[in-house]
């Protein structure tokens, strides 16, 4: 951690200084994931500077299957990116629930789902979103090899300090540096020094699954005619006498998305092997032999995995696109309040902050809340996660599944400072706080 002594001579050395200008931010994003990506995308639209600090030697992203909604596809309409998503996804309405045998345990639909919000679920394989929103971002606004290990903060900017010693100054700093950032690790050490951490964020990260994820080259259709069905063919596997649950979900180029996720002990969930990391080539491969068995719709798990670039298999904290939801959401909301920030002065970033907040940490704590329930129903092998997925599955009437999927679907935040996306399901969005600068400029271009 840099002391403050430390802070003031680097004002004048870092990379990226920022200048006099009272009006206009420059913001460091450490993290060139989804997040850190979609942020960079919409500051580039903004006219706002930026740099995006990546702490690999290059930027790639690994995973598998990806699920986006109603939530987020107006934002990428606004961004004109709908049509390149859609080339590389297909939509789903179906999710078939089995057992370990692929005896059939029940599903859930989601056929409504486009007459409500004008919008159809889409799903893909992650890197492929990826690469779409990287060629988005001019390259010089990428710095590699740039892990973030602390940073220090005063009333006119932030500092932060790589692994590699470099220094890099700003008005703001986003950290979209994943589950284990950097950055708030360094932050929440500075709050808990002056003793304004909460309790709560004093607790290490409860990781409660193991997830190993994969997309496969491309499989034979002569074999699995399912592959080249227009929609998603998505199946997910429970065991009857293990923590174990795999998916499935086709997905454009004969391709299968897969994922095996494994409900840990509370012990478990403690152990540093089961940290989220990069699944690489000295990965536990006794684990792999013993789930290679497992039936799913396309073959044994097994030969899934022997059919996946094995570079490119990895392990993440199961969401099923849930994180990147929030994330694209996070990044839409706080690029609305940047975008009308008045100056760089702490009083005025303070209340970008303040507005970012008012605006989505009720919708998160929703989010959060749903996304516990869904991994009890998808993942859950406790007696009480079992039951709660029958109920579900068989017991709760359509119509509370209607209204809950009426809920979560009302949200749908745009990016305020670009043409909207038009209302084209019969369910209206919420309301959305307007820009104050967007307007301006829209009455003045009338005049």
């Amino acid at each position: 951690m840099m002391d403050d002594y430390e802070f003031a001579s680097h004002l004048a050395d870092a990379e990226h200084p920022i200048s006099d200008r009272k009006n206009v931010p420059h913001v460091l994003i450490s993290g060139g994931g989804l997040g850190g990506l979609m942020l960079a995308l919409l500051l580039e639209k903004a006219g706002i500077s930026y740099l995006i600090l990546e702490r690999a030697k290059e930027v790639k992203s690994l995973g598998a299957v990806m699920a986006l909604s109603a939530g987020v596809l107006g934002i990428f309409e606004q961004l004109q990116l709908l049509e390149g998503l859609a080339g590389v996804s297909k939509p789903i309405n179906d999710f078939k629930f089995f057992s370990s045998e692929l005896k059939s345990i029940g599903h859930l639909m989601g056929k409504d789902e486009k007459d409500q919000t004008g919008y159809e679920r889409m799903v893909f394989s992650r890197p492929e979103l990826h690469d779409l929103l990287l060629a988005k971002i001019p390259a010089e606004k990428i710095h590699l090899s740039k892990k973030v290990v602390s940073m220090i903060q005063d009333d006119d900017a932030v500092a932060v300090r790589c692994q590699d010693k470099s220094v890099y100054v700003a008005d703001l700093l986003v950290g979209a540096d994943g589950a284990y950032s950097g950055v708030r690790q360094s932050m929440y050490a500075r709050l808990d020094r002056d003793n304004l951490l909460p309790e709560c964020d004093k607790r290490s990260l409860n990781k409660g699954y193991f997830c190993l994820v994969g997309t496969t080259d491309g499989l034979d259709p002569a074999k699995f005619p399912q592959l080249r069905k227009t929609y998603s063919d998505a199946s997910l596997m429970i065991s009857d006498n293990s923590p174990h649950s795999w998916s499935t979900f086709s997905v454009p180029g004969d391709r299968v998305c897969w994922s095996l996720v494994i409900q840990l002990t509370a012990k478990e969930s403690e152990e540093e092997q089961f940290r989220n990391s990069e699944w690489g080539p000295a990965a536990n491969k006794s684990m792999i032999n013993s789930v290679a068995h497992f039936k799913t719709p396309y073959g044994t798990l097994g030969e899934l995995i022997n059919a996946t670039p094995k570079d490119t298999i990895s392990r993440l904290l199961p969401s099923t696109g849930q994180g990147c939801v929030n994330a694209v959401q996070d990044a839409v909301v706080l690029a609305n309040c940047l975008y009308d920030m008045m100056t760089t002065s702490i009083e005025d970033v303070t209340q970008a902050l303040d507005d970012y907040r008012e605006q989505r940490f009720e919708h998160v704590k929703t989010q959060y809340e749903a996304s516990q329930w869904n991994a009890k129903i998808i993942y859950g092998h406790t007696f009480l996660d079992r039951l709660l997925r029958q109920g579900t599955l068989h017991l709760l009437p359509k119509s509370v599944h209607r209204n809950i999927s009426v809920k979560d679907a009302k949200y749908r935040p745009q990016v305020a400072f670009l043409p909207q996306a038009p209302e084209r399901g019969a369910l209206p969005a919420l309301p959305q706080k307007p820009s104050r600068r967007y307007t301006e400029e829209q009455q003045a271009l009338a005049v």
